[in-house]
């Protein structure tokens, strides 16, 4: 008998078939477009292998990566602390709490454009954009994490007379992992955007320039190129490792009936 678990087997069997039903869609919408306004899938297939083989795919991807994941870090580091402060007391939520909804209200664009006016074009000035635009609402997923814990165990800690880095270690962190997971996977798929959005507006490499440049040339196969192989790594750093890692905070919680 197969090892395989029907739901596994099941859930793969269902994206493949919708990948496959994307792929047709798309052939079919070529068809009555036209390859100029929309290449059909083999046509982008060729493009992304020329460029991979040329070495200018994989250059502007990895540039492109190293930014989402030192933003992406940043953020999550930030806003941890950040929504954890808040959540642990009422002076500094109260003191932050404006900070917060105008942060949360600020358009991405507004906060790219000022961060390159008073910047630069600066590689430094496009990472703080990004990590910026996604820090409040790590803030916020963290803060009600933070809430949530259960005051029984930081009893139990202090009665026990726990040093304060084995109560965040031992306490506060796991009753977080859970929340911590929900805002990284959320933060994975926002900043990942925004970048993108950085370089178009002022790196000189990178995805987003790409776009760029092939969008002034009206090269609609190299801009699909481009973004579906950025989105195809995403979407398996997406499978492989953060909705394991959800998984894996969640495990022994109470589900919903």
């Amino acid at each position: 008998m197969s090892s395989i678990p029907p739901l596994l087997t099941s859930r793969t069997a269902a994206r493949i078939l919708s990948v496959a039903a994307l792929f047709a869609l798309w052939w079919a919408a070529s068809e009555m477009l036209g390859s100029r306004k929309l290449p059909d899938p083999l046509t982008v297939l060729a493009f992304i292998m020329r460029e991979t083989a040329s070495g200018e795919l994989p250059y502007h991807l990895a540039i492109t990566l190293a930014r989402v994941v030192a933003a992406f870090t940043l953020a999550m580091t930030i806003g941890a602390l950040i929504g954890l402060l808040m959540g642990r007391s009422a002076i500094a939520d109260n003191f932050l709490q404006p900070w917060l909804i105008l942060l949360l209200n600020a358009p991405a664009l507004i906060v790219i454009v000022l961060a390159y006016i008073w910047m630069g074009l600066t590689e430094a000035a496009a990472i703080l954009a990004v990590a910026v635009n996604k820090v409040p609402n790590v803030v916020v997923t963290v803060r009600e994490g933070t809430r949530a814990m259960d005051p029984a165990y930081m009893e139990m800690a202090q009665a026990f007379r726990f040093p304060p880095a084995r109560i965040y270690r031992d306490v506060i962190l796991p009753q977080l992992q859970p929340y911590l997971a929900a805002a990284a996977r959320s933060g994975l798929a926002l900043v990942w955007k925004i970048v993108l959005v950085v370089e178009l507006l002022g790196r000189p490499n990178g995805v987003g320039f790409q776009i760029h440049l092939y969008f002034q040339l009206f090269d609609v196969r190299a801009i699909l190129g481009y973004t579906l192989v950025f989105v195809a790594v995403m979407l398996a750093i997406e499978f492989v490792m953060v909705q394991p890692a959800e998984a894996r905070a969640n495990r022994g919680r109470p589900r919903p009936v």
